[in-house]
């Protein structure tokens, strides 16, 4: 049975117990982590937010607390206020190690069944089972400190952008679905039957409704929804810090997102982050790395070997050619010694990207040996080492299609040569960029129409505005995404305030001017009143929090996640209503075809 407090107050927490306290009555409370027996001398580690604390209690500092102690077990709350005394065992590796606890008195505050997982750091337990009982996950000190380093991060935030004269303004979480990019969760409203809010993916449009009232600078950290398929480190419910401003240009925002950046690292880690970031264009990124979110901290840059091998008689590369792709490659240092078993997985992992195999050279002490080598004149094969740089014990790998494939293919291969070479064990090298210049629309070939590579109120770069109606591809957007160590961080852009060239910008998207001002008519109509140029981006928060606290899976830094099927099994979230909640909204369930057909 628990007891209650009755008015005994905690008067230190755990972890802050140091040697100048020696001498001195404290009441401590948190969880029992672990009892040792030793006869005459219980001991207890107590287990609180701050830290863990050595309490010993024995029959001859009092008899009734001991044998009180005897019956504590682990994870049960527990109250005790004794002296604090030089400990003689000592614990370096503890903060509180020099010092313990005498128990004088001691309260059961509430009794623990035996936990489902072990309440210890760099715990080794299925996830499924750590989200169902997330609760008791995060009582793991581990846990505890990612969420320390996550307020600690806000915090930072907060201070940075409040000293930068940024308002932080809440916008409604209850909006209207916009859908132009990912699914809105949808939720029905009872006052207006058959008709719904959407859940916001952004809060987008009201941060440039901000900018059109006059707030110049605006700031949030806030909740945004997604109904999308899961891949490894997504959510359908994330945070995001976002952020707009009047009166500026790119090179503004950047410049303020790279000193914000710098102050939050610092603040919360004490590393200094080196500002300026490099910035690269997308289309550089593409070429280089085959990705908008290139990981810039080893090499194996792509290699467009085209030009070298546009008369090679080999059917594969005459056959990317003539479809007006390219043949590119990577080469891996030192790796012509890799087995052909594991040179063929290679291939089979490029296949995953569409690509139709993995052409490969081998530069051997000896030879040269490749599978290829019998479509290539010497003089070729010379070319091709050397557009690769390549030296004695290097190995080539070369794919050929159309430029999308190779981009992405070769973009993936080099990330996952470098996880197999272990070339990123660094966890700690923080390697930051800007990707700029991106395309402003891409082309849907499932609907035969442009739609926005961000979203429709990017704005063009000035030059390209001539282009918009009759070349819309090869426009380039005012966006800039800032990348570490291969993960977007961030984007934004500089937003169209211009109200003709939004019109226009709909257009190209597939708009009338009818679906436009359906969707979109609050922002139009609030474009008519002296709107400034504004620009601004948003971060996600959660990803930016795993690089802080050094995890790799997003789960860890959300208090309480869902799984990779957009389940909660704590909660058991979603599940069914009461049938009186749905006939009050007029809604009706479907059953599932499955079961119709069965």
């Amino acid at each position: 049975m628990g007891e209650s407090l009755s008015g005994l107050k905690r008067t230190i927490k755990c972890g802050d117990l140091r040697e100048e306290h020696i001498g001195m009555q404290f009441t401590v409370m948190g969880w029992v982590q672990r009892k040792r027996n030793l006869g005459g001398l219980i001991f207890v580690d107590l287990r609180d937010l701050n830290g863990i604390l050595q309490v010993v209690f024995g029959e001859e500092i009092n008899k009734e607390a001991f044998e009180k102690a005897d019956g504590v077990r682990s994870e049960y709350c527990i109250a005790v206020t004794g002296e604090l005394v030089k400990r003689e065992a000592v614990n370096p590796n503890m903060p509180t190690g020099m010092v313990e606890l005498k128990g004088i008195s001691i309260k059961i505050l509430s009794e623990s069944e035996t936990p489902p997982i072990y309440i210890k750091e760099n715990l080794d337990a299925a996830e499924a089972i750590r989200l169902k009982y997330r609760y008791l996950d995060l009582r793991r000190p581990d846990m505890q400190n990612i969420f320390k380093i996550r307020h600690k991060a806000a915090k930072a935030l907060r201070d940075f952008l409040d000293k930068e004269s940024f308002l932080e303004v809440e916008t409604p979480m209850l909006t209207k679905s916009t859908p132009e990019g990912a699914r809105d969760y949808l939720v029905p409203s009872r006052n207006y039957p058959g008709m719904f809010y959407a859940l916001p993916q952004s809060p987008q449009l009201f941060k440039q409704l901000l900018m059109v009232s006059g707030f110049d600078r605006y700031f949030q950290i806030v909740k945004c929804f997604r109904d999308e398929d899961l891949r490894a480190n997504r959510q359908p419910e994330f945070t995001q810090v976002d952020l707009e401003m009047s009166f500026v240009e790119a090179d503004d925002v950047i410049s303020l997102n790279e000193r914000l950046i710098s102050y939050v690292f610092k603040q919360v880690l004490d590393v200094d982050v080196e500002i300026p970031f490099r910035r690269m264009p997308y289309k550089e990124a593409m070429e280089k790395y085959g990705s908008d979110k290139p990981d810039i901290r080893f090499g194996m840059e792509i290699i467009d070997l085209t030009e070298s091998v546009k008369n090679v008689d080999f059917k594969v590369f005459a056959d990317a050619l003539n479809i007006g792709g390219s043949v590119r490659a990577i080469c891996v240092k030192n790796g012509a010694s890799m087995g052909r078993k594991d040179i063929d997985r290679l291939g089979e992992f490029v296949k995953t990207y569409k690509a139709k195999g993995l052409a490969w050279i081998a530069y051997k002490e000896d030879e040269v040996k490749s599978p290829i080598s019998k479509f290539l004149k010497e003089h070729e094969l010379k070319e091709i080492l050397n557009k690769c740089d390549a030296s004695v014990g290097d190995l080539i790998l070369i794919v050929a299609d159309k430029n999308s494939v190779v981009f992405q293919s070769l973009g993936a291969l080099r990330l996952e040569l470098a996880k197999k070479l272990e070339l990123l064990k660094d966890n700690k090298k923080f390697k930051f960029l800007w990707v700029t210049e991106f395309p402003l629309v891409e082309f849907n070939e499932e609907e035969n129409r442009y739609q926005a590579a961000h979203h429709p109120f990017t704005s063009p770069m000035d030059e390209d505005i001539q282009y918009l109606e009759t070349d819309p591809g090869r426009v380039r957007a005012k966006a800039y995404d800032m990348v570490l160590n291969g993960e977007e961080l961030g984007g934004g852009s500089i937003r169209i305030h211009d109200s003709s060239l939004q019109e226009k910008m709909f257009n190209v998207l597939g708009f009338t001017k009818e679906k436009a001002w359906e969707r979109f008519g609050f922002l139009l109509e609030a474009f008519k009143y002296g709107p400034p140029p504004h620009g601004g981006l948003a971060f996600g928060f959660d990803r930016m929090v795993m690089f802080l606290s050094g995890t790799d899976n997003i789960k860890d830094v959300i208090a309480f996640p869902k799984n990779q099927n957009a389940f909660c099994p704590m909660t058991e979230a979603p599940n069914t209503v009461d049938e009186a909640q749905l006939t009050e909204l007029g809604i009706g369930i479907l059953e599932p075809k499955e079961q119709k057909e069965n």
